[in-house]
């Protein structure tokens, strides 16, 4: 029996507020109401202190308005001091360190990096007190808290993935525009030096052409007179669109491959955890997974009723449900599935599952279903005999609701 280490706590000990802080700043970014007005007021706030430094910089606004300005900066710096104090406090209930010891396990959480940025962000205010910082250089540092939105966007992260991902087809192409850089800078102080020494001189002062030019902007300071020198201008112009869209479609195409990964991963495991589909090899799975029909439904909606004639199952992606069976009700909610014994079976539904908040869910159709069988024979069987287990277990169709995800 594993020995659990002196200090560090599990979920069953953790201490039920900081337990539902956990959840308010860290877990429930998806249908828990506070978390979402918690997210929802901080990235205002992030966007309210970027505006009031751009202000700030405003004579005639930072004249009239900056005392309100100084007590909007002590507010969203008191906000800020809670938060990182908090988040170190709902540390120990991260997955991540929950094993090591309360202390051990918040030093380890402070030195990630958006701890790090969080701390980078307060930091500069109150050092102000101690030793004399240039408030130029505090407002500089105010820009950080943009950097902030990452941990409550999920989208930011997901291009900070595909970046690290793609890091070194990335800097194959940097090498690729550097180069590119600096052949047009020379090529073109060969052709102009002679023509325009002072703009053309040197390979260093012919960069700046080449960077204007490779980048189309053409701010015209510096153009080519001679003949040749135009001829090579105008390849350069052409070999600047090239060089731009190569790490755009880098970056675009790591950015799609991450969201089809997760949304397979996510709907391969929903898939999985039917007992109906666990006779499946992972072939059979991936070409199930293609079947399944996206649809969103308003809070209050029905997704199933009970009489209604059974035409496939679900599988609750994000969103709350509540099924209304003959002997009570269940609660559903994300990860959770229903209606897999109406794949085989045209009954009557014995359940009414009514859609508590939006909900996002997955489909599965049994047209679509019977084309997969008829191009997966030999998983038939496995299928059949799945639900009659199922169905030996269960009494009826839909009396009774699989359990939630672990």
């Amino acid at each position: 029996m594993p020995v659990r280490p002196e200090g560090s706590h599990t979920g069953r000990d953790a201490h039920p507020l900081r337990r539902r802080l956990y959840v308010v700043l860290e877990a429930g970014k998806t249908a828990d109401l506070p978390s979402l007005l918690f997210d929802a007021f901080m990235v205002a706030l992030i966007l309210a202190n970027v505006a009031a430094f751009a202000l700030q910089t405003v004579p005639e606004v930072a004249a009239v308005y900056g005392a309100a300005l100084y007590r909007f900066e002590v507010f969203s710096i008191a906000v800020f001091t809670l938060e990182y104090f908090a988040r170190l406090w709902v540390a120990v209930d991260h997955p991540h360190v929950r094993h090591l010891p309360p202390l051990k396990a918040r030093a380890r959480w402070a030195v990630t990096w958006p701890m790090l940025i969080d701390l980078a962000v307060i930091a500069p205010f109150y050092l102000s007190f101690l030793f004399f910082i240039d408030l130029r250089v505090l407002r500089v540092f105010r820009l950080l808290r943009f950097l902030k939105l990452a941990r409550f966007s999920p989208a930011l992260a997901t291009i900070g993935r595909v970046l690290i991902a793609e890091g070194r087809a990335i800097l194959g192409a940097l090498i690729i525009m550097t180069g590119l850089l600096m052949s047009s800078a020379t090529v073109m102080y060969w052709v102009e030096g002679a023509a325009q020494p002072e703009l053309f001189g040197s390979v260093p002062e012919a960069m700046w052409w080449a960077i204007a030019t490779l980048t189309t902007v053409g701010y015209g300071d510096a153009v080519p007179v001679t003949v040749l020198g135009k001829l090579v201008g105008g390849l350069v112009m052409f070999l600047g669109l090239g060089m731009f869209a190569l790490p755009i479609a880098i970056i675009s195409s790591g950015f799609a491959q991450e969201i089809h990964r997760r949304d397979f991963v996510v709907n391969w495991d929903m898939v999985a955890r039917v007992p109906l589909f666990k006779g499946l090899d992972p072939y059979e799975v991936s070409d199930l997974l293609k079947l399944l029909q996206p649809q969103i439904l308003p809070a209050g909606a029905f997704i199933t009723q009970r009489g209604e004639v059974s035409d496939g199952m679900y599988f609750i992606l994000l969103g709350q449900a509540r099924a209304y069976l003959p002997g009570g009700v269940h609660d559903l909610s994300e990860g959770d599935y229903f209606g897999q014994t109406a794949l085989l079976d045209e009954q009557a539904r014995a359940t009414t599952v009514e859609a508590l908040t939006r909900c996002h869910v997955l489909k599965l159709s049994r047209p679509d279903f019977n084309r997969f069988i008829s191009r997966h024979e030999s998983a038939f069987e496995n299928i059949r005999v799945a639900a009659l287990a199922e169905e030996d277990e269960a009494g009826e169709e839909g009396s009774t609701v699989p359990g939630k995800e672990a």
